[in-house]
C-alpha cells in the first residue's frame, strides 16, 4: 500500500440503533433552499457529469459539484453560516426560519427588533467570508479570527467585507476557543461548526445549511442514483450533515457507499473511526496540510453521531492526493467542463483518480467497491480561495510553507 494512506471501514451491525437522520433529510432540505434562495443572487452551483474522466478512469460515471459558483464567495460555506444566523434570528425573535426571508431580515421592523448583533467565528477562511458576507448582508458586525499559517488573501477577502478578521497564533481549535471566550467577555453570537456539550444548536443549523447542496445535487442527477460518495471532513459538519442527507434520501438498498477523507496532519474523524472506542479522538499541535480547510483536530460531536452509523469508510491521504485532484480538475479530457478547485475542494476527486490508477491501492479500490459500473459523487468545496497556493502547486508542483 502507498505511504501515506490510511483505510479503515467501519462495518454497521443490524443490531446497532443509529441515531436519525431526519434532521438532515429532504424535508429539511426543501426548507434550508427555500431560505437560501430568498437571496439576491442565488443559483444552483453546477453539478458536472465528467463522463471524458469516468471512461479514463474506468467508471460508469464521476459527477462533481462544482462550489466554486456559489453567491461568488468560490465556496460552499456561506450555505451553513447564512442559515445559522437566520435561525438564531427567528429564535431570537419567538418566530419560525420559513417565515423569515432576507427580504425580511433586512427589512427595518426586524433590524428594530434585533438590534445591533456582533457575530464572532474561527476560520481558514470560506466559512468566515461566508460569515461575515452574511453579517454585511444584514448590516451587522462580525469578528473573525483565523489560525496561523492562514492565507493573506483569505484574511483580506473577509476584511473587504466589513469584518474585524485577524490572523492569530494559535491552531485552529484554540482559534475556535478564543472566538467562544468573545462570547463570555462582550455577549457576542459565536456561529461555529464545531459542536460540544452546551453549544450543539447553531452547529446544528449550520449543518442544515450544507443541505442545500444535497437538495440541488439529487434534482441535478434527474434519477440516476450514485453508487459512492466521497467526502472530505474539518471537524466533519459538512460531511456529517451530506452524509445524514444522502442516508435519509436513498434507503436500504439505495444507499450510496459512503467515504470520508481527511488530510494525514489533520485526521480526527479517521482516528475516532480507527479507534472505535467510544471516544472522540483528537490531533493537537501544528496541522500543517495544504489543504487548510480541513486543518480541524477536534471532531464535531454532532456530525461524528451521524458519521459513526451511516458513513461506511474513513481515510487519511497526504497532501499529494490534493494536489493531484487541483490538476485533474484544471486540465479537463475530452469535452468534460473544467473546475477550478483548490486544495480542500479537490482531494476527494484526487482520490478516486489515485485508486482508480494506482495498483498498490488496489485493495483499498476492493474494499470500497469500486468497479466499472460505479456512479461517482465528488464535491469540490471550494475553488482557488488563495490563487498564490493555486499556481503554485499546479503549475510547479509547491506547497505552501507553514
Amino acid at each position: 500500500m502507498r505511504d501515506g494512506f490510511k483505510f479503515v471501514h467501519r462495518g454497521h451491525s443490524p443490531a446497532e440503533k443509529p441515531v436519525s437522520t431526519e434532521c438532515f433529510g429532504y424535508g429539511i432540505a426543501k426548507k434550508v433552499n427555500a431560505f437560501h434562495r430568498s437571496f439576491p443572487g442565488y443559483e444552483p452551483t453546477p453539478l458536472l457529469n465528467l463522463k471524458s474522466l469516468a471512461g479514463a478512469l474506468g467508471v460508469k460515471s464521476l459527477h462533481v459539484k462544482d462550489e466554486s459558483k456559489r453567491f461568488e464567495l468560490n465556496a460552499f460555506k456561506v450555505l451553513g453560516g447564512s442559515y445559522a444566523i437566520g435561525n438564531y434570528i427567528a429564535n431570537k425573535l419567538g418566530m419560525d426560519i420559513s417565515e423569515l426571508d432576507f427580504e425580511r431580515m433586512t427589512g427595518s421592523d426586524i433590524r428594530s427588533k434585533l438590534g445591533e448583533v456582533t457575530f464572532v467565528t474561527a476560520t481558514d477562511g470560506n466559512h468566515g467570508r461566508g460569515v461575515a458576507w452574511t453579517a454585511n448582508r444584514l448590516k451587522q458586525k462580525c469578528v473573525v479570527y483565523m489560525p496561523k499559517g492562514s492565507s493573506l488573501e483569505r484574511l483580506n477577502n473577509i476584511r473587504e467585507l466589513g469584518a474585524d478578521a485577524s490572523i492569530t497564533d494559535f491552531n485552529y481549535d484554540d482559534a475556535v476557543r478564543l472566538a467562544n471566550k468573545g462570547v463570555a467577555e462582550n455577549g457576542w453570537i459565536l456561529i461555529q461548526d464545531t459542536a460540544w456539550d452546551g453549544y450543539e444548536d447553531i452547529p446544528r443549523w449550520i449543518m442544515q445549511g450544507y443541505t442545500t447542496m444535497g437538495y440541488e445535487i439529487i434534482n441535478q442527477l434527474d434519477g440516476e442514483i450514485p453508487t459512492h460518495i466521497f467526502l472530505q471532513a474539518g471537524v466533519g459538519a459538512m460531511a456529517g450533515a451530506m452524509t445524514g442527507f444522502f442516508s435519509d434520501y436513498y434507503k436500504g438498498d439505495k444507499k450510496p457507499v459512503i467515504t470520508i477523507l481527511e488530510p494525514d496532519k489533520a485526521d480526527c474523524i479517521f482516528r475516532t473511526a480507527a479507534a472505535a472506542d467510544g471516544k472522540l479522538h483528537s490531533v493537537k499541535g501544528n496541522m500543517d496540510s495544504i489543504m487548510a480547510g480541513l486543518c480541524c483536530g477536534e471532531p464535531c460531536t454532532i456530525g461524528w453521531e451521524i458519521l459513526r452509523y451511516y458513513a461506511d469508510n474513513f481515510v487519511s491521504v497526504p497532501d499529494s492526493i490534493a494536489a493531484k485532484g487541483m490538476r485533474v480538475l484544471g486540465n479537463p479530457l475530452g469535452g468534460d467542463a473544467r473546475v477550478i478547485s483548490g486544495e480542500s475542494g479537490a482531494c476527494t476527486t484526487g482520490f478516486v483518480a489515485e485508486l482508480m490508477q494506482n495498483d498498490s491501492l488496489k485493495q483499498i479500490r476492493e474494499q470500497i467497491g469500486l468497479t466499472d459500473e460505479s456512479r461517482i459523487l465528488c464535491i469540490s468545496t471550494e475553488g482557488d480561495t488563495d490563487r498564490v497556493n493555486y499556481r503554485n502547486i499546479v503549475w510547479d508542483g509547491l506547497y505552501p510553507s507553514f
